[in-house]
């Protein structure tokens, strides 16, 4: 690209909004498309995100005990048979290998769609005694899951995550890890990803296959969508049951252990992205952003420029900011449009005019502000403003979401309510059938329960309603 010419443009986000996603995800650098259908190959600049999401996480995990390890990428396919409901719910995404060293092998193996069978079968030799109990153990990982219609980030047939799988002498324990962890997720998305989310506990149609219950994390994009952002699995004993997994408790009988399983994924880029984009591109949380503040030189040839916007960097870098100096020889314009489209939340401006003056012009990515502020107290200045982004990001996206919640009394409200970008909370009976013909004339799904609320009604067959639940259409 010329130095001349502005960064390419990108679809329209309120006339097309899945083009628009598929063009910031392309023309910011965030990924490209793996040469295998499905598949993605993460960009530097996407992978950075994604390192700064893992750094934060591992240190939430850590806090609570947990420690990593890493299991096996290939499970025997007889491992998936031994938990009925689970094989059930994989079979379709799940790819096998079936040959290797140039012989069929004797028996398939499963190239993982989640690790909860090998977990098991590890667990099952290391838990002897109550005394090994509790067992908090993370992997951070690849997963496969041949899926038919791909999006980069959001679905796709290899992706990067995390998996927690934990064991508990009760299932009292076992449930408080479940809510634990389902809590950190809700805290780091709100407080690193500036997104604000709904958990709560999922039907038993959208449940995991082979839990007792699942509990989510739904997201509102800014289309009105919901994105399952991360779930926490209850296992109970079926797990334990199906690999063994026992333990000699102190009353001297042997006793099976209750499980838990937890995880979060690359999906999250895909959040940052339809949570807080614009119709520039992308807008990222300073937490997260993998450069927090960039500096462009204003006349750069004239003397002095570059040398006060190296020392500008260097007096950031020192107060651990991000920061990164754009001195190519592309024009500033051109250099707006670049790092905005990249969503970096701060951008320094910095001339001869303004180093004459003693000040910098510092342009705010999420309200698209610009403002003279004193150059001698830069590093503190730039601190404290990435701060008050990343809690203005987020009440922002919390005032978007809570205005576009609504309530409604039948199938023809949550229809209007879903066709107008809006979560719906309606009544609802408890009955599969019910929730299947919400699904079949919305084309939304129940995403979780809605904690505390209750209603007189079902809105689908106006029989007693036993919960609220909060509908939407869902990526």
């Amino acid at each position: 690209m010329g130095k001349d010419n502005f960064v390419e443009q990108i679809a329209d986000i309120e006339k097309d909004f899945p083009q628009w996603y598929t063009d910031v995800v392309v023309k910011t650098g965030l990924v490209d498309y793996g040469p295998v259908k499905g598949t993605m190959v993460i960009r530097p600049y996407g992978y950075a995100i994604w390192e700064n999401i893992q750094s934060e996480l591992d240190k939430r995990f850590k806090a609570t005990g947990h420690k990593n390890a890493y299991f096996p990428l290939l499970i025997p396919m007889n491992f998936f048979t031994k938990e009925a409901e689970h094989v059930e719910g994989f079979a379709p995404e799940v790819a096998v290998v079936t040959h290797a060293g140039g012989e069929e092998l004797a028996e398939p193996l499963a190239i993982r769609p989640t690790s909860e069978t090998i977990f098991g079968s590890m667990y099952s030799k290391w838990i002897q005694s109550y005394r090994d109990l509790p067992v908090l153990i993370n992997q951070w990982a690849n997963v496969m899951r041949w899926e038919k219609t791909t999006r980069p980030f959001l679905r796709t047939s290899e992706f990067l995550w995390q998996e927690g799988h934990t064991a508990h002498s009760s299932e009292e324990e076992a449930m408080d890890e479940t809510m634990k962890m389902l809590g950190v997720y809700k805290e780091f998305a709100e407080n690193c990803l500036a997104i604000p989310v709904i958990t709560g506990r999922k039907t038993e149609k959208e449940k995991f296959a082979g839990a007792v219950a699942t509990f989510g994390m739904e997201a509102m994009m800014k289309d009105g969508k919901s994105l399952q952002a991360g779930t926490s699995h209850y296992l109970g004993q079926n797990f334990a049951k199906a690999f063994d997994i026992k333990y000699l408790d102190k009353d001297g009988v042997q006793k099976h252990v209750y499980t838990s399983s937890w995880g979060v994924s690359t999906r999250l880029i895909g959040a940052l992205i339809m949570a807080h984009g614009d119709n520039r591109g992308l807008v990222l949380p300073p937490v997260v952003a993998p450069e927090q503040v960039v500096i462009v030189p204003i006349a750069a040839k004239k003397a002095g420029v570059l040398e006060k916007c190296a020392e500008v960097k260097a007096m950031l870098e020192k107060a651990g900011v991000r920061v990164i100096l754009d001195d190519n020889d592309n024009s500033p314009g051109w250099k707006f449009n670049e790092w905005e489209m990249k969503g970096v939340p701060l951008r320094i401006e910095l001339g001869p005019r303004d180093i004459e003056a003693g000040n910098a012009l510092i342009f705010r990515r999420d309200t698209l502000e610009k403002t003279e502020y004193k150059l001698e107290n830069i590093a503190e200045t730039v601190t404290k403003l990435l701060s008050t982004v990343q809690n203005d990001m987020l009440e922002a996206a919390r005032v978007r979401r809570d205005n576009r919640i609504v309530y409604a009394n039948d199938v023809a409200g949550i229809l209007n309510g879903v066709e107008n970008g809006n979560f719906v909370k309606a009544g609802w009976c408890g009955c599969r059938e019910c929730e299947d013909k919400v699904k079949v004339e919305t084309a939304a799904t129940a995403r979780v329960y809605a904690e505390g609320e209750t209603a007189e009604k079902c809105a689908v067959c106006n029989g007693k309603a036993k919960h609220m639940i909060i509908f939407a259409r869902a990526y």
